[in-house]
């Protein structure tokens, strides 16, 4: 979602600010902004709405210059945006803030404030956070005392970083809900809301923890709980590394991402499987204990996290022969849900950031004290893999493009690992199963490769979704999550109204949007439900619709007027068919956002990581 950025140094800090926020971007980018402390102990702000480089052409790095700034690049929440929106927020000269989040008490906070004679120059909630540490300055020696007393009046989620006039060489910032990281280096002291912001300058971060609050000067960063105690945090060194986030030769990240996934699947499998066995200590060390003792799973996630959750639950219930439900984290965290014992508790982010899955994730914690957690994730330093009490990472690699692609289909070979091994803990997967799942997944890489190949063809037919502005996406089983996952990749990117049924609820109030200017789009994997699925098919065309079926070449789906089929490859069984059918559909919604002329890998009012509710 949002992105800080920030730093206290021996040099100028502005440029530094600039490229961060460019590496920070795929978080959201509606507007941008930043703040320096001049030389002559003055704050210079700049503001810009759209895209960090309309911030950057709109300033002078030697004008506005500073050794000690903050940054950030917004998503809006609180208030539209514009300019004024933007942050940095500044109160009375006296203190600029920037902040992820949402304080959910503004309004409060905000009449109290207007009371007492504060001006509102904005329409967020962040601008509470620079009234509130004003006034506490007035009655405070530091900064970091002030800051300390404000977040007390604070209700909701936040990351915060902080600068003064009254306390030049600092930088104070506090984190509650919201993810921050300070980078350490010989060249100064920095923070960020993504440690990507940082590599250029260092790969050395230190992952600030819940209710925290640090002090950062050029040479020094002390930090303290939320009880004002001293506390240390370990310096860890990050293995990301900075090139990865180039293009390439690729038009766009989007695409980039899409033709790594052989081998972001590969690096997903690589040492997790042994001699046609699927190592269980792969989920940790406790991890076959835990496998052992549960007899329930409840699956939360967000988005195509939440996709990838619906097909697991074919898959585990099907191998692992284990109950398994599956709930959206936005809703699951306000409702009362029964938790039965001996419940696995499974999260899927691609962030570990998610903040509804986040909280889901702690409410669950803190109402049984024996619930077991695992979280599938792809970022090894975040929130949900520090708090989770099992940690499977899919090894996916940066993933920069808004809409998820190779996220998701690591995430789908990781939960199909895990559906055999708690199989396997139960009893309930035999040695010849496991090896016949094990061989399928280590054919995907290949496979994923083929079905890149049916590029050309698919070009071809997105053209035909020029003047389209509906969709309807059909499977059955396991591939009505597949389904939705098309549809969903086709409006966050093309912005095309899409939605996705099971084909056998067609004649329930679907088939009423059916008409020649609503494409149909099928998905025919050769499996049980296949001649079911023939007939809906058959139900469709005798509408007038124009259908698009990708099959399974064992599928034979017959030929008709206004049916285009594509085969995508054959001999696909339970695991490999769901992932391999999401290749056609990801390259799909990329040519058609292509046609449609969207901007790709930032489609409007979307963010990568949605780190606010």
């Amino acid at each position: 979602m949002c992105g800080i950025v920030g730093g206290i140094c021996r040099n100028n800090i502005t440029p530094l600010l600039i490229k961060g926020l460019k590496r920070l971007e795929y978080r959201g980018y509606d507007s941008a902004g930043l703040v320096v402390l001049s030389n002559d102990n003055e704050l210079q702000r700049a503001r810009s709405v759209g895209k960090v480089v309309n911030l950057e052409n709109s300033i002078n790095a030697e004008t506005v210059s500073g050794s000690v700034g903050i940054a950030h690049t917004r998503w809006a929440t609180h208030g539209e945006p514009t300019t004024k929106n933007a942050h940095p927020h500044i109160c009375n000269n006296d203190v600029g803030v920037v902040h992820n989040g949402i304080i959910e008490n503004f309004l409060e906070l905000k009449v109290k404030q207007q009371a007492q004679g504060y001006h509102f120059t904005s329409d967020t909630d962040t601008e509470v956070i620079a009234h509130s540490i004003h006034q506490t300055l007035q009655d405070s020696d530091t900064l970091l005392e002030a800051v300390q007393k404000a977040v007390k009046t604070f209700q909701g989620a936040y990351g915060i970083g902080v600068i003064s006039p009254k306390n030049p060489g600092h930088i104070v910032v506090a984190r509650s809900g919201s993810p921050l990281v300070i980078g350490v280096s010989d060249k100064g002291n920095f923070i960020a809301s993504d440690q990507m912001a940082l590599l250029e300058v260092t790969k050395q971060f230190i992952f600030l923890e819940e209710g925290d609050i640090a002090n950062i000067t050029t040479d020094t960063v002390n930090i303290f709980d939320k009880d004002g105690a001293p506390v240390e945090r370990e310096i860890k060194t990050s293995k990301l590394e900075s090139g990865k986030i180039s293009k390439g030769d690729y038009a766009h990240y989007m695409q980039k991402e899409i033709f790594e996934q052989p081998q972001a699947i590969a690096d997903t499998l690589e040492s997790r499987i042994s001699k046609d066995k699927i190592l269980t200590s792969a989920f940790g060390h406790s991890a076959k204990a835990i496998f052992q003792k549960i007899e329930h799973i409840q699956i939360i996630a967000c988005g195509t996290s939440y996709n990838a959750g619906l097909v697991a639950k074919y898959w585990l219930e099907g191998i692992a022969k284990i109950p398994t439900h599956i709930e959206v984290a936005s809703e699951y965290r306000y409702r009362n849900p029964i938790i039965l014992d001996n419940t696995l508790f499974i999260t899927i982010s691609q962030s570990g950031e998610t903040a509804d899955t986040l909280e889901a994730l702690r409410a669950v914690k803190k109402r049984k004290e024996n619930i077991h957690s695992l979280t599938i994730c792809n970022s090894a330093e975040s929130s949900l893999t520090r708090e989770s009490e099992l940690t499977f990472l899919t090894h996916a690699g940066v993933e920069i493009g808004v809409a998820s692609t190779k996220a998701f289909t690591t995430q789908l070979v990781s939960l199909a690992l895990l559906s055999v091994a708690i199989g396997r803990c139960h009893n309930r997967v035999s040695t010849a199963q496991e090896k016949a799942i094990v061989d399928g997944l280590n054919r995907l890489p290949g496979l994923v490769a083929q079905a890149l190949k049916q590029e050309d063809q698919i070009i071809e037919l997105a053209k035909t979704f020029k003047d389209k502005f509906n969709a309807l996406f059909l499977g059955r089983g396991s591939m009505h999550a597949i389904a939705m996952e098309g549809a969903l990749k086709l409006k966050e990117i093309s912005y095309i109204h899409a939605e996705a049924y099971p084909a056998g609820e067609l004649k329930h109030g679907p088939i009423a949007l059916i008409g020649k200017d609503t494409p149909v789009i099928a998905i025919a994997p050769n499996d049980e439900l296949l001649d079911k699925l023939k007939s809906n098919l058959q139900e469709v065309k005798s509408r007038g619709s124009q259908m698009i079926v990708f099959e399974d070449e064992d599928a034979k789906v017959t030929p008709m007027d206004g049916l285009k089929i594509i085969p995508i490859t054959n001999n696909l069984g339970r695991i490999t068919a769901p992932i391999i059918f999401t290749i056609p559909l990801q390259l799909l919604s990329y040519h058609v956002a292509l046609i449609k002329g969207t901007d790709v890998d930032q489609p409007r009012n979307l963010a990568k990581s949605v780190t606010v509710e």
